[in-house]
């Protein structure tokens, strides 16, 4: 690969010396900002070879750089081997930012000019790397230009796949009365219409799904909504006449995807939202001929808070997911007794069972199936190459999560296969008082996940200990298994958690070159009481899975988080049992039995 990566970086810095351009940024995203894209606009993966979901690509005439999180640090390493790029860790003392390090690479050039592609930044990414270039001796960006386009030949093309309508029963709200609701909350920030970027937002908006995206039940396109009217802007190869016929009832419009500059420069209202970390550079600039609100969309708010269809929905799709995990793990350790089962074997076993589940559509993200060592890698997933066989010892760890047409899943629990060790046993028990200490969570209306965040961690900090990734995301209804706008996580992060969301619970460690430990639930934040003080939420967990009690060191764990566990298991079994067989019946009553 690494000889495939040179002659990349050659032909684009070919094309960088004809347009005169010093460094060319690639970023991670598509025009949409999204965090998983189609294959057409993964060009950072194209020219790094790193493949992670979060990166930033650097390329100057003669060096290479790129930029990612923790979650990332061991894999982007492997992969980036052997070639020019140098990896840079997000958030890690003496790493320099992206700009710092231009200044350095280019403070021998004279007038240097960078390169961004303003269809795939947003607008506050080239507007912040603007500034900081400046001040790093007066560094030029340019936005209008898409190296890609020339060197990456067999760039694939936009997705065209058909789009389906997301029936009313699992969305529980009209797409015609969301967009009224958009308006409602477009006129009381004083603005007139907006355009929809981002691909969830326009996938819940309008129900409809698609499969553009790997694993992200959404389409290519997007919505423009002003006082009276709204188009959607995509390729007529993916609307039906039925979904056509469908829109039209809704008050929605169809055109062309390419046709959307063309639509913001007739678009005939006075001023217009435009959210700048999810709107492109190119398409705000556009925008720019009317006056420009810019603020957060709402539409995230909106789609995070959860109407009753929705939960339903989320109760069924994890209850049929608990069922194919319980199948599952029941096999899991004979299996691996047995001897010839790997990672990536126990990967197909595993979507398998959950494909037999009525309204599976798809797994959620790519299964993070880390054996040993391969658990403590945050965000490992087992290639042909890198695939081991399991053996019955230590841990396994197993993120997983499936699409249903109802809901979306998202767990993972640490699984001994056989002996462990007592650095083992206390990391386990550390990463678990951590989980049920934010499950045991009280907190008033209006807290953010920020200021909860410390609920997981401290009995880790007491040690020493800590993970650099969030502990909590939402999650999409039938839709992208991240959701915002709300996180669990150490960052600032002010939007409050809110009765009616989705969010996970996933703490966890990792021992670089022995295991990782990390389990995670869903949860549903529902009301718990109100007294003088205000109104106080709590969570509840949506996952129904036994968490593994073998590993733990009882007497590490307080009173209450026995209880805790004790209950949780209590309502797995009572949820699960009636749709198992006798031998499942068994196996799982045994796996939830009190400690």
């Amino acid at each position: 690969m690494k000889e495939v990566i040179s002659q990349r970086l050659h032909d684009l810095r070919e094309v960088m010396r004809r347009e005169h351009l010093d460094a060319f940024i690639f970023p991670s995203t598509d025009p949409h900002n999204s965090e998983y894209v189609p294959d057409r606009w993964k060009g950072r993966e194209w020219v790094s070879g790193f493949n992670g979901s979060a990166g930033t690509a650097v390329v100057t005439m003669h060096s290479a750089a790129l930029w990612t999180d923790s979650r990332y640090f061991l894999a982007a390493a492997d992969q980036l081997s052997g070639t020019e790029f140098q990896l840079m860790k997000l958030k890690v003392k003496g790493t320099p930012t992206i700009a710092q390090w231009l200044g350095q690479e280019l403070k021998d050039v004279d007038g240097a000019v960078v390169g961004m592609d303003g269809m795939v930044n947003n607008c506050s990414s080239v507007e912040a790397m603007i500034a900081d270039l400046r001040n790093e001796g007066g560094i030029t960006v340019r936005h209008n230009f898409d190296p890609l386009a020339t060197v990456w030949r067999d760039r694939p093309a936009i997705p065209d796949h058909r789009v389906e309508i997301q029936p009313l029963e699992y969305a529980g709200e009209r797409a015609a009365d969301k967009i009224a609701r958009v308006r409602k909350a477009l006129r009381a920030l004083h603005a007139d219409g907006m355009l929809v970027s981002a691909l969830d937002d326009v996938a819940w908006t309008l129900n409809l799904r698609g499969t553009d995206v790997h694993c992200n039940p959404v389409f290519v396109a997007y919505l423009l909504i002003d006082t009276t009217h709204a188009t959607l802007y995509i390729n007529k190869e993916k609307v039906s006449d039925e979904v056509r016929d469908y829109l039209t009832g809704e008050g929605v419009g169809v055109a062309p995807y390419a046709d959307v500059a063309k639509g913001l420069k007739q678009y005939p209202e006075y001023n217009i939202l435009l959210d700048p970390n999810e709107t492109c550079y190119s398409l705000y600039r556009v925008a720019s001929c009317r006056p420009v609100v810019s603020h957060v969309s709402p539409v995230p708010a909106m789609k995070a808070i959860k109407n009753e269809a929705e939960i339903a929905g989320y109760h069924h799709a994890m209850l049929r997911d608990g069922i194919a995990l319980v199948k599952f793990l029941r096999w899991l350790k004979p299996a691996v007794e047995a001897g010839g089962q790997t990672e990536m074997s126990i990967d197909r076993k595993l979507t398998a069972l959950r494909a037999e589940q009525p309204l599976f559509r798809d797994i959620s993200f790519d299964t993070i199936a880390g054996y040993a060592a391969h658990g403590a890698i945050v965000h490992y997933e087992a290639t042909p190459d890198t695939d081991i066989p399991l053996e019955p010892r230590g841990f396994l760890l197993l993120d997983s999560g499936a699409q249903y047409q109802d809901g979306t899943t998202d767990i993972t629990r640490t699984i001994p296969l056989g002996p462990l060790t007592d650095e083992e046993r206390h990391i386990y028990t550390l990463v678990l008082k951590g989980h049920i200490q934010l499950e045991l969570c009280k907190f008033s209306e209006g807290a953010s996940g920020t200021q909860l965040d410390i609920l997981a961690r401290e009995a880790m900090w007491r040690e020493g200990l800590n993970y650099l990734h969030g502990t909590g995301h939402g999650v999409g209804s039938y839709l992208n298994v991240h959701e915002g706008p709300h996180q669990i996580r150490m960052e600032y992060m002010p939007s409050p958690l809110v009765d009616g969301m989705t969010v996970t619970d996933e703490p966890g460690l990792y021992l670089a070159g022995k295991f990782g430990v990390r389990i995670e639930n869903t949860l549903l934040i529902r009301p718990y009481k109100t007294t003088d003080f205000g109104t106080f939420l709590q969570f509840e967990p949506l996952t129904l899975c036994p968490i593994d009690t073998e590993p733990i060191i009882l007497d590490e764990l307080a009173p209450e988080e026995i209880v805790w566990l004790n209950s949780y298991h209590k309502y797995v079994y009572e949820q699960l049992a009636p749709h198992l067989d006798e031998e499942e019946k068994e196996w799982l009553k045994e796996k939830t039995k009190e400690i």
